[in-house]
């Protein structure tokens, strides 16, 4: 059940209901103080709230930690997928399982202070859907930082908005914009992407960004590459587009060369001389085609894994307090028995 707007009080940077859901992977190190921090400001600007620990396969103690801190602390709900899905598919998990009016997405590196929520949860309270924290200074190496700009690029062109360049993980929104893509089951997922499907209500505001605390970033060049062509590809049809613009580009150019040849003739009385020309010019357009091919398989991919019906995530094991009521992972466990279905 969506709530409506008005669960966010006007003034002070106020709600009645709040989730919290953050993705979890090789984050043992740093979950104690995220949780620390995180209920010192919710006690502050929420009446109720929670916390939504979605572990997305950790290969270190990270589902441990979280089993002890849900133990110990009734307002945390913690989800273990069956495999490591990703980012934004685990990010969907726990938006799906969320029952409060609004929702924040937040990093589990601490890059994202929590100190910061309430400066989101002002600006929506302005009348948008969407929030995003924009760093003020992000703390990412060289490499990282490019692979990043590759991504919100091809974020730009899938969402058709300038705040595209913008996004990050830091984000504040309200549920009923969930409702758009409450059936999706693609095992592609970008929440940015989906999120523009409900609205087109966007903001964003500058927040600050903190050294990692500790360990690595899973994000390394190649998946985010990798992450930007799921998007382009999963998402938009401008790859297709480009290939139709390559195709005509050659086929002008073609004709081009079938005037000059022809010309050549009449005026000069023989043809163009010459093996490479004629080499060059074949191998220009059998590129042209293995490109176009190449991106008319990439969609064919998408078809194919769309039709085996492949889930976005499965959901292995629940671990809440005894205090929290039974019905709370009711929607969680739906879906897994759904997902477990399509497998």
């Amino acid at each position: 059940m969506f709530k409506t707007p008005e669960s966010i009080r006007e003034g002070p940077a106020t709600c009645r209901g709040l989730s919290i859901v953050i993705p979890v992977y090789r984050s043992e190190a740093t979950l104690p103080e995220l949780v620390r921090r995180l209920e010192t400001v919710l006690n502050a600007i929420a009446d109720d709230f929670e916390l939504i620990l979605v572990n997305d396969c950790s290969p270190d103690r990270s589902w441990e930690v979280i089993c002890e801190l849900a133990q110990q602390n009734s307002w945390i709900r913690a989800i273990n997928l069956m495999r490591n899905y990703g980012q934004h598919n685990a990010l969907l998990c726990g938006i799906r399982a969320a029952t409060q009016d609004v929702i924040v997405t937040i990093d589990d590196d601490l890059q994202h202070p929590p100190e910061e929520i309430p400066k989101l949860l002002s600006k929506l309270g302005e009348g948008h859907d969407v929030v995003y924290g924009a760093p003020l200074h992000e703390q990412h190496g060289l490499g990282r930082d490019f692979a990043s700009w590759i991504t919100k690029l091809a974020l730009q062109n899938v969402m058709g908005a300038d705040i595209a360049r913008q996004v990050s993980a830091f984000r504040i929104l309200r549920s009923e914009v969930t409702a758009a893509f409450r059936n999706y089951s693609g095992a592609f997922v970008s929440i940015d992407v989906l999120l523009t499907w409900g609205t087109n209500r966007f903001s964003v505001i500058p927040v600050r960004h903190e050294p990692r605390k500790a360990g690595v970033s899973g994000y390394t060049l190649r998946k985010l590459i990798t992450h930007a062509m799921n998007m382009m590809t999963g998402f938009s049809t401008l790859p297709l587009q480009f290939a139709s613009i390559v195709g005509f580009t050659f086929t002008l150019f073609g004709v081009g060369v079938l005037a000059y040849v022809v010309g050549r003739f009449f005026l000069q009385g023989g043809s163009v001389p010459g093996f490479p020309f004629l080499a060059s010019i074949i191998a220009l357009f059998a590129g042209a085609q293995l490109f176009a091919l190449g991106i008319i398989g990439e969609y064919l991919a998408r078809m194919h894994f769309r039709m085996m019906e492949r889930p976005s995530y499965v959901v292995r094991a629940t671990s809440v307090s005894e205090s929290d009521p039974a019905s709370a992972l009711e929607g969680v466990q739906s879906e897994q028995h759904r997902t477990a279905r399509a497998v």
